[in-house]
C-alpha cells in the first residue's frame, strides 16, 4: 500500500495537473462557428454562381438553337444573321478590362447580380420585335388562303379576278411597306445580343477568383469543377427548350391556327423563336436575386490566413529564375512609389507591356495560341450553322435538329471534356503528353469530319433550279429557267415562293409556274388541277399538286442516320483534346503570368474567332444559295432554297480546312516541345529552362486531379461546343 501509494504520489508530482484554459475552448468553439459559416457562405456563393452559369449557358445556346427562325423572321441573310451572332462577343469585349481590374476591389456578387440583370434585360429585348412588327405574313397565293374569292393560280388574264380583290390586295401591302420602311427590327436583336455579353463579363473572372479566394484550397477545384458541370448542363435545355418552342408557330396565341397554310418542314416556317427568350430571361433575372444578399468579403479558411499565395504557386515561385527575382524588386520599388490613384495605374502600365513581351516572347504560348484562334475559328462557324446545315441538306425541321443537338452532340462534348482528363490522371501524362494527345484527338476528329462529305443528299428535284422542265439537269441561268413553254401563257412572277409538289415528285416554285388552271379546297388541303407542266413531265396523265414541297430522296433518312453517327463520335474525339490542351498553355507558361496570360488567351479567341467566324462563314453559306426570297417593300430576303452538294463542301471544307491548318500548328508546339525537352525524368518550363514547368521524378510530373477539374474551365465552352 505504501508502495503504491508512493508510486501515486510520484506520478502525481511528475504530471502535475495543468490550469484549465477555458480561452482556448472558446477560441476552439469560435474557429469551428468560423468555418462552418464560411463554409455555408461559400456553399450559397457556389450554388447561386451554377446556377447563373446554367442560366447563361441556356440563353447562349438557345440563341444558337434559333438563327435560322431570325433568318426567317426577319428576311435576312446569314451573313447579317453572323453580325448579330458575334454581337454578343462585341459587348463582353466593351468592358472586360475594366470589370476584370477593378471589380476585385468592389463588392464581387452584387457586380454579379448586375450583370446578371443587364443579361436578363439583353435577353427580353431579343424577344421585343415579335410584339412591335405586327404578324408574320409568308408568301402564299390567295386561293391556298381561306377566301370567298376563287382565284385561278394560272392568271392567264388578268381581268380574271375582281377588281376589288387586286385593290384591297395592293392597298394591304403598300400598308405594309409603310410600316416596314422606317424599322430594320433585327436591330434590336443585334443590340440585345449586346446587351448580354455586357451583363455577361463580370460572371466569369469575378465568381471564379471569389470562389479561389474563399474556399478552402483543396476544395477550390472541386467547386470550380461543379460550376462548369452546370454550365454543360445548360446548352442541353437552351437547345431541347429550341426544339419546343420551334414546333409553335410564331404568332400562336395571336391568331387562328387554322389558318396556317404552311407545315414545320416548308422552308417559310418560324417557329415561336421569342417565347424562348422570355423564358430564358425570366431565368437570369431569378439568378440574380441571391447575389444581393451575399457579403462583400467571407471569413477566409484558417489555413489561407498566413499565406496570401497557394503552396503550388509558392512552389512554382521558389523555382523561378533571377532574372524574374529582378523584375520583382523593380515592381515593388514601383509600387512602393505608387502612393497615389494615378501612380498606382502607371505602376500597372509600366508592367503591362514587360509582361506582354515576355509572354509573346514565349515560342510555345504564341504557337498554341495561333493553334487555338485557328480551331475555334472552325468550331465556332462550324456549330452556330449546323442547325442550319442539318435542315437544308437532311430536309430536318428545326424542332427535330435542336431537339438531336441538344440531346445527342451536347453531351457527347461533356463526356469528351471529362475523358479527357481522366485519361491525363490515370495515365499520369506531363506536359509532352498533352500536346501529343491534344494534337492525336484534333487529328482524329477532323479525319472524322472529312468522311461526313460522303454522307450527303442529293438537291431535291425543283422544276427551273435543280432540274429542267423536261426532267435533266439544270445548267443554265436559273431565273431564266423558270419559265418554260409549258407556263408561257401564264402571268407569272420569278420572285415569288409559294412551293408544291406535283404527282411527279417534282417541287414547283409556285402553281402559276407550273401551269395549274384550277384548284380545288383551301389551306392546307388545297389540291391544283390541270397543271400543264406536272403533265408535261414524264407522265402526261399526272397533272395535280398538292401544297408545300416535295420530300427529298429515299437515302435521305439513311444518310441523315450516318451523319448523327458520325458527328458525335467526332464532337467527342474532339473534346478529348480540350483539357490536355489546357494543362499545356498553364505548364508552360511563368506562374506570376498565369492570370494575363489567360486574360491574352481569352481576349484573342473572342476577337479573331468569335466575332468574325459567323461572319464569314455565313458569307460563305449565302453564295449556295438558289432562290432567294423576296421583302414585301422590294429587296433580296432570305435564301430559301440552297446548293446542297455546294452548302456541303462549303460549310464543311471551310471546317476542314481551318481545322487542318490548326494541326499544322500543334505540329509546331510539338516539335518545338520536344526540342527543348530535356532527359525523360525533366520537363520542359516556360523560358526553355529544365525543371521550372516539371520535376525530377515521374511522379511529381503527373498532373494531380485539381488542375484536371479546374482545366475543363476554357472560354465560351458552353457555346462553342
Amino acid at each position: 500500500m505504501e508502495i503504491s501509494s508512493k508510486e501515486n504520489t510520484c506520478f502525481f508530482s511528475n504530471n502535475p495537473i495543468l490550469p484549465v484554459d477555458r480561452s482556448s475552448f472558446k477560441s476552439e468553439s469560435s474557429a469551428s462557428k468560423e468555418k462552418q459559416s464560411c463554409c455555408g457562405g461559400i456553399k450559397i456563393f457556389l450554388g447561386a454562381l451554377s446556377f447563373v452559369y446554367f442560366a447563361k449557358a441556356l440563353s447562349g445556346s438557345y440563341l444558337k438553337s434559333t438563327i435560322t427562325q431570325i433568318e426567317r423572321r426577319f428576311d435576312i441573310p446569314s451573313s447579317l444573321v453572323g453580325v448579330i451572332d458575334g454581337s454578343f462577343e462585341i459587348g463582353n469585349l466593351l468592358i472586360i478590362i475594366l470589370v476584370s481590374y477593378f471589380g476585385a476591389k468592389l463588392h464581387r456578387p452584387r457586380i454579379i447580380g448586375a450583370g446578371c440583370l443587364i443579361m436578363s434585360a439583353g435577353t427580353f429585348l431579343i424577344a421585343m420585335p415579335q410584339f412591335f412588327m405586327g404578324r408574320y405574313r409568308y408568301e402564299r397565293f390567295p386561293s391556298t388562303v381561306n377566301s370567298t374569292v376563287n382565284i385561278s393560280p394560272c392568271l392567264q388574264d388578268k381581268n380574271q379576278t375582281p377588281l376589288s380583290a387586286l385593290d384591297k390586295s395592293q392597298a394591304k401591302i403598300n400598308a405594309g411597306c409603310e410600316k416596314e420602311a422606317g424599322s430594320s427590327m433585327w436591330i434590336y436583336v443585334l443590340l440585345g445580343n449586346l446587351l448580354r455579353g455586357l451583363g455577361e463579363t463580370p460572371i466569369q473572372p469575378l465568381g471564379i477568383t471569389y470562389i479561389d479566394d474563399y474556399a478552402i484550397e483543396e476544395n477550390a477545384a472541386l467547386y470550380i469543377g461543379c460550376v462548369q458541370t452546370a454550365a454543360i448542363i445548360g446548352p442541353i435545355f437552351g437547345f431541347l427548350l429550341g426544339s419546343l418552342c420551334a414546333k409553335l408557330y410564331v404568332d400562336i396565341g395571336f391568331i387562328d391556327m387554322d389558318s396556317i397554310t404552311i407545315t414545320q418542314k416548308d422552308v417559310q416556317w418560324v417557329g415561336a423563336w421569342w417565347l424562348g427568350y422570355l423564358i430564358a430571361g425570366a431565368i437570369s433575372v431569378l439568378a440574380a436575386i441571391p447575389f444581393w444578399f451575399l457579403p462583400k468579403h467571407l471569413p477566409k479558411p484558417e489555413s489561407r490566413k498566413d499565406s496570401s499565395t497557394s503552396s503550388e504557386q509558392s512552389k512554382f515561385i521558389i523555382e523561378d529564375n533571377r532574372d524574374q527575382h529582378k523584375s520583382y524588386q523593380q515592381q515593388a520599388k514601383i509600387a512602393e512609389m505608387a502612393k497615389g490613384k494615378s501612380l498606382q495605374f502607371l505602376s500597372w502600365l509600366l508592367n503591362f507591356f514587360p509582361s506582354l513581351k515576355i509572354l509573346f516572347g514565349n515560342p510555345i504560348y504564341i504557337l498554341y495560341l495561333c493553334a487555338s484562334i485557328i480551331q475555334f475559328n472552325s468550331l465556332i462557324g462550324m456549330v452556330t450553322y449546323k442547325p442550319k446545315y442539318i435542315e437544308q441538306q437532311y430536309g430536318q425541321t428545326s424542332s427535330k435538329t435542336n431537339f438531336v443537338i441538344g440531346l445527342i452532340n451536347i453531351p457527347a462534348v461533356a463526356f469528351g471534356i471529362f475523358s479527357g482528363g481522366l485519361v491525363m490522371k490515370k495515365f499520369r501524362i506531363g506536359v509532352l503528353g498533352a500536346a501529343k494527345l491534344s494534337l492525336g484527338s484534333s487529328f482524329f476528329g477532323y479525319l472524322l469530319l472529312l468522311s461526313l462529305f460522303a454522307m450527303g443528299c442529293e438537291n431535291s428535284e425543283v422544276a427551273g433550279l435543280t432540274v429542267s422542265y423536261h426532267g435533266t439537269k439544270q445548267l443554265s441561268d436559273y431565273e431564266q429557267a423558270l419559265f418554260s413553254e409549258c407556263n408561257s401563257g401564264c402571268s407569272c412572277s420569278k420572285n415569288d415562293w409559294d412551293p408544291i409538289c406535283g404527282e411527279n415528285g417534282v417541287t414547283y416554285i409556285s402553281a402559276c409556274l407550273a401551269g395549274c388552271q384550277a384548284a380545288n379546297g383551301s389551306g392546307k388541303n388545297t389540291v391544283f388541277f390541270n397543271c400543264s407542266c406536272v403533265g408535261n413531265f414524264e407522265s402526261p396523265q399526272s397533272s395535280s399538286a398538292v401544297v408545300g414541297p416535295c420530300q427529298k430522296g429515299n437515302e435521305c433518312p439513311k444518310m441523315f442516320l450516318y451523319f448523327l453517327v458520325i458527328s458525335v463520335i467526332t464532337s467527342y474525339t474532339l473534346s478529348v483534346g480540350g483539357t490536355p490542351g489546357y494543362i499545356l498553355l498553364l505548364r508552360c507558361i511563368k506562374p506570376h503570368l498565369k492570370s494575363f496570360a489567360l486574360g491574352i488567351y481569352t481576349l484573342a479567341i473572342r476577337v479573331l474567332a468569335g466575332i468574325p467566324a459567323p461572319v464569314y462563314f455565313g458569307v460563305a453559306i449565302d453564295t449556295t444559295c438558289l432562290k432567294w426570297g423576296s421583302k414585301r417593300c422590294g429587296g433580296r430576303g432570305a435564301c430559301r432554297l440552297y446548293d446542297s452538294s455546294a452548302l456541303r463542301y462549303v460549310y464543311l471544307g471551310l471546317t476542314l480546312v481551318l481545322g487542318t491548318v490548326s494541326i499544322f500548328f500543334s505540329l509546331a508546339v510539338l516539335w518545338v516541345l520536344r526540342k527543348r525537352s530535356s532527359p525523360p525524368d525533366e520537363t520542359l518550363s516556360a523560358n526553355g529552362e529544365r525543371g521550372t514547368c516539371g520535376t525530377k521524378s515521374r511522379k511529381d510530373n503527373f498532373v494531380n486531379s485539381d488542375c484536371l477539374i479546374q482545366s475543363t474551365y476554357w472560354p465560351e465552352k458552353e457555346t462553342r461546343l
